[in-house]
């Protein structure tokens, strides 16, 4: 059994949560969390609100309330955000709490002892029309990376790079949007330099790490090498600097420095609040603890070089992160999410007009995980209707429906070779999803737990259980026996992405206890208890349809000020072509036979197809979006007169027809429906 001391980036309580802060930071978290539980690991949960910082007062100043008002207003907010996605933490907690400042004080001191802080004088950007020095967050301009002139005095969001005011080209005050001047003042600076060597070491051992996390860091940290940076600021909201100093006076501790430590805070919250105040302890000073940050690429910067250099900073032995799955952004509807710009799908909203689960499942199928990801309505509607409804949502009512006909009990059994093959199969899929979730990887198992409800409906076709009630009525008995262990295992495996469908399934197999920690390996083994009666079935996902999407769209497009009236924008276009060009082309519908993957093309699949009466081969780049089992026994529309090519070796005698979003993270196949094989497509 390991241990796990799991949290997610701590949101900023000056704002609401949309799809993309859940894609980034929460839900897989959540996904991993559930995983390592069932798993029957040791584990807790930790997260809060980061309340402390210039997002906070800026938020204030325009609604001409407190920032602690603001705060406590988000909290709750945020709070009810995941609470409507079945995001649970063991604790979510604040930094603007009074355990939190004296720890963050704490740590500082360290920090001063050991020789980690210095102070400087510093030139400060002052804005003379509000009468006050300006943080860095309170500085804009162009970034000198990538040119972006929305860039802040701290950071980049284009492009990530950690900046400060001085470097921004043509700085504005975001006050007054005035050219601040430049004034002297006394802050305090950690001495990142201090680590360096010993933060390369630690990010050189990481080889299991994703590749944005440390090749990023160690590229940057070798490019311009680690420096000092202050820890301190002017403002007046947030913790006081710990110093009998009168220069420290109106000063507090920068929110990136006191943030991470909200962990800490949290779990000993936690820990106070079970009846056991120094339970932290075990998992934060525990070497045998892996401690998981989860947050989008943004913070990548601060956990994987800053958060490590100030636990090393201290005087306890802390546990470094062993791992920081950090994923990239999810965009909108092609576009990138802008809250400011109201171009958002907000959680609270979105969990009022559709099913968490659904939204779960549709949100975790396009995680963000290497690459940027695109979320759209259409994809949201597709993988609800095509994969949770017709695939498992059809697997559990066509079996409910048939043994609550036999009697609504789970029959005896003698299980044959092919039932104990298929035990099999899901034993192995049940393997690759865990694996699939230890790796963080919950695109890929969100496939799987789609790919047991496909083997269980396979096994159901081929069984034609309607047929064993007139010719065989024992081989049905074991074969209904069978199809309701598949839906044990199914409700197991499907409980960390969807899981109040999970518990609904279980109990509909009349399980009364919740689902519980089981080793992966065993499942397939504990078979339902024969006799065992049945609880009453229920549909567990209803049809969405396309006024239901066309609404969320217009909503979109109608918050953000967006409205688009027909012809008002032109799509890039190839050159054009005459009549004759297009009648050139020969598009005929083929329905896929085969698929599997070719030795040295990894990245592709090798179809045989059927147009008409003649098979052929076609090689195709959409491994990275479609299982096999998706493939055979589709109809698509292919070009039929397309000379013949060698992709990889390998023979390629047409090309399939597909549409994607231009960051290609989603595509479909063109789908001609029940067209015959062989017809053309004019």
């Amino acid at each position: 059994m390991a241990r796990y001391l799991v949290t997610s980036a701590l949101p900023y309580a000056n704002g609401p949560l949309h799809v993309g802060h859940l894609a980034g930071a929460y839900l897989p978290a959540d996904i991993f969390v559930r995983s390592r539980r069932l798993n029957g690991d040791d584990v807790i949960y930790i997260c809060g609100t980061d309340e402390h910082g210039v997002p906070i007062t800026i938020r204030a100043e325009a609604e001409n309330v407190s920032p602690r008002e603001i705060v406590e207003r988000y909290h709750i907010d945020i709070k009810e955000s995941f609470d409507n996605f079945s995001i649970v933490f063991d604790n979510f907690s604040g930094t603007a709490r009074p355990n939190h400042a004296k720890l963050s004080q704490e740590f500082f001191l360290n920090l001063l002892k050991n020789d980690h802080i210095m102070v400087k004088e510093e030139d400060q950007f002052y804005d003379e029309q509000s009468d006050r020095f300006l943080p860095d967050r309170y500085v804009e301009g162009t970034c000198p990376k990538c040119q972006d002139d929305k860039a802040r005095g701290d950071q980049c969001d284009k492009c990530g790079a950690l900046l400060t005011p001085f470097e921004l080209i043509k700085p504005r005050s975001a006050l007054s949007g005035s050219k601040p001047i430049i004034k002297s003042a006394k802050h305090w600076y950690l001495k990142l330099q201090n680590f360096e060597k010993d933060l390369v070491t630690w990010l050189e051992a990481k080889k299991d790490w994703k590749d944005n996390v440390t090749k990023f860091m160690l590229g940057w940290i070798r490019t311009d090498g680690l420096h000092e940076r202050a820890i301190t600021r002017n403002i007046n909201w947030g913790i006081p600097v710990p110093l009998d100093d009168p220069e420290a006076d109106g000063k507090v501790l920068y929110v990136w420095f006191d943030a991470p430590i909200g962990y800490i805070s949290s779990t000993i919250e936690w820990a106070e609040r079970v009846g056991k105040p120094e339970l932290w302890k075990d998992y934060w000073q525990n070497p045998e603890t892996r401690l998981i940050h989860f947050i989008g690429k943004d913070n990548i910067p601060f956990h994987a070089v800053i958060w490590p250099s100030l636990l090393m900073g201290q005087n306890s032995n802390w546990i470094l992160p062993y791992d920081i799955p950090a994923n990239e952004y999810l965009n909108l509807e092609g576009e990138k999410i802008s809250t400011s710009q109201n171009w958002a799908v907000w959680a609270n909203e979105a969990a009022k007009d559709f099913p968490a689960d659904t939204l779960r499942y549709a949100i975790a199928a396009n995680a963000p995980e290497s690459k940027d990801a695109d979320f759209t309505w259409t994809f949201f509607q597709s993988r609800n209707n095509d994969e949770l409804a017709n695939i498992y949502g059809n697997l559990v009512n066509r079996t409910m429906t048939f043994v609550h006909k036999e009697g609504g009990i789970v029959p005896e059994a003698n299980y044959t070779e092919r039932d104990q093959k298929h035990f099999k199969a899901l034993s192995d899929k049940l393997q690759e999803l865990f694996s699939a979730f230890e790796n963080y990887k919950v695109r890929e198992a969100c496939k799987l737990t789609m790919d047991l409800a496909r083997e269980g409906n396979r096994y159901f076709d081929e069984m034609k259980p309607w047929e064993l009630r007139k010719t065989d009525p024992e081989r049905l008995k074991t074969v209904l026996n069978v199809c309701l262990n598949t839906l044990r295992i199914l409700a197991f495996g499907s409980y960390c992405i969807i899981p109040n469908t999970s518990e609904k399934l279980w109990k509909m197999l009349g399980q009364e206890s919740k689902l519980s920690a089981e080793r992966v390996g065993s499942v397939v083994d504990n078979m339902l208890a024969i006799n065992q009666k049945l609880n009453p079935s229920e549909i567990l996902f209803r049809k969405i349809e396309d006024s239901e999407i066309q609404a969320q769209i217009d909503k979109l497009n109608k918050q953000s000020g967006r409205k688009k009236m027909e012809g008002q924008e032109k799509l890039e276009s190839k050159p054009e072509i005459t009549i004759e060009d297009f009648q050139k082309l020969d598009l005929r519908v083929a329905e896929v036979l085969a698929v599997d993957v070719p030795e040295k093309a990894k990245r592709l699949y090798r179809l045989k197809i059927k147009i008409g009466d003649e098979e052929r081969q076609i090689m195709s780049s959409i491994k990275e979006y479609y299982n096999p089992d998706e493939l055979v026994g589709k109809k698509i529309v292919i070009v039929y007169n397309l000379k013949p090519a060698t992709l990889a070796g390998e023979l390629s005698e047409g090309m399939l027809l597909a549409a994607s979003t231009s960051d290609k993270s989603i595509l479909f196949l063109v789908d001609p429906g029940d067209i015959p094989s062989g017809a053309r497509v004019n």
